[in-house]
């Protein structure tokens, strides 16, 4: 009985009480939460925009004047010379009518010459308010440039001189994969690898002779027209560290002749390699696996790949003696030298004009062009020698320098040397790379003073 009544208690407990304690939690847990949120609210500050105008963005001018200048200089219409136009064809194509584009042509052929005009040279159109052509200016390679403009009786024309400026750099590198990279990582632009070729070109084959950690030296000029670099200049030293041997080649007197450390000339009988730029694919061989015919014959050639069109170049002044089909040597020039040598260019896809029998061509002249004509699997040049009727290797000739300086020459170029030296050894080196030993560079008279630069105007040449 006793049990009962507790049960029926509890029941009333769960039933009652607890639904009860639970809506006043409730009911105390929204107050203050509602307490809370008013606590938090705070009124947003909005800064208002200001309405926009024209003048707050834009100073008006300082005064009329300055518009009036302003206004009156017409924007230059860039535009750039296509193929096959001339200085007329210009000129009727940014509106004139033909007989006063004749005019007007004429006016600028007192400084240009129509037939020098280059496709991709840029050229300036200017035009007044009413869209008609009211000047037009063009540049004139490495001398200056012209302006043509529109006058009351006529179209007149101003010549305008660049000023040419040609400053001296001092370069040194490490050859770390090709040439043109080590000089474009030293600083120097990478078209001074085929000034060094040609300046050690007698001493020193660029297809097969350069190696990995070869230093080299440079000190040459860059030309700057109106304060723009424009080319480059003249290499007037060099010293290049190739297998523990140094090369070293020193600009003297007119022209482009280069001396060694001792004065004596680089120009030799032989140059080193016909292309500036190759590869030897194969050498000299008595016994060597055609890959056309697939057997085994002799080879009397040094093959240079290069790609179709490339120069080949006379290895040794002499006089031409063959140039045609030569069988499986395919279209061939053979070139006759003194002290019984002839040298052979085979597998050419053409020749220069005016490339004949009997014609005398000077060490270096292009005369053929790099092909796959006869018996060949790839465009390459096969480079042959002949001493006194029979085939020599190449690569084993040793040639003669030409005539050395006299005694006074001689003392006048040591002195020039030794300025030179003296400004290769002031050469900075990048930092990724270690200094090279300066031991071995014997400057017997060093000098402090900057390198030289040079104004002149160009056009007064």
């Amino acid at each position: 009985m006793r049990f009962r009544a507790s049960k029926s208690r509890l029941a009333w407990f769960f039933r009652v009480v607890v639904p009860l304690f639970a809506l006043l939690a409730a009911v105390s847990l929204a107050v203050r939460l509602s307490s809370s949120e008013r606590g938090r609210e705070v009124p947003l500050q909005v800064t208002p925009v200001p309405a926009f105008h024209p003048d707050r963005i834009l100073e008006p001018p300082p005064s009329a004047e300055w518009e009036r200048r302003f206004l009156a200089q017409p924007l230059p219409v860039l535009l750039e010379v296509e193929s096959g136009d001339t200085l007329s064809t210009l000129l009727t194509g940014l509106g004139l009518a033909a007989n006063e584009a004749h005019d007007a042509a004429a006016q600028l052929a007192r400084h240009v010459e129509p037939r020098k005009i280059r496709a991709g040279s840029t050229y300036a159109a200017y035009f007044d308010d009413a869209a008609h052509l009211s000047g037009f200016e063009i540049g004139v390679e490495d001398r200056g440039k012209v302006h043509l403009s529109r006058e009351s009786d006529g179209w007149t024309s101003t010549w305008q001189p660049y000023v040419r400026t040609v400053e001296r750099r001092a370069i040194a590198g490490t050859l770390s994969s090709s040439l043109e990279d080590g000089l474009r990582t030293a600083g120097a632009p990478a078209v001074l690898a085929y000034e060094m070729a040609d300046v050690l070109q007698w001493d020193l084959d660029f297809s097969r002779d350069l190696r990995v950690g070869d230093r080299f030296y440079a000190l040459y000029e860059e030309v700057f027209l109106d304060g723009e670099y424009s080319s480059l200049g003249s290499v007037l030293a060099l010293r290049y560290e190739n297998r523990g041997e140094i090369l070293e080649a020193y600009r003297f007197a007119e022209g482009t002749s280069y001396y060694d450390a001792q004065g004596r000339p680089l120009k030799k009988m032989f140059l080193r390699s016909p292309l500036k730029f190759s590869r030897i694919t194969s050498r000299f061989s008595r016994r060597r696996f055609h890959p056309v015919l697939k057997r085994y014959r002799p080879h009397y050639g040094v093959d240079y790949g290069a790609p179709t069109g490339t120069p080949a170049r006379v290895t040794a002044s002499g006089t031409v003696t063959f140039v045609g089909w030569n069988k499986g040597g395919g279209r061939t020039v053979k070139v006759r030298h003194p002290g019984g040598y002839e040298t052979n260019y085979l597998h050419l896809s053409g020749y220069p004009k005016g490339i004949r029998p009997g014609r005398s061509v000077r060490q270096g002249e292009v005369i053929g062009y790099v092909g796959s004509t006869g018996l060949a699997t790839a465009s390459h040049l096969d480079y042959r020698v002949k001493r006194n009727g029979r085939w020599i290797n190449p690569l084993s000739i040793k040639s003669v320098p030409a005539k050395a300086l006299s005694a006074g020459e001689r003392e006048q170029f040591l002195r020039l040397r030794d300025q030179l030296r003296a400004q290769l050894a002031a050469s900075s080196v990048p930092l990724n790379w270690p200094s090279p030993h300066r031991d071995d560079l014997v400057v017997e008279s060093p000098s402090s003073e900057p390198l030289a630069t040079s104004s002149v105007a160009a056009g007064s040449r």
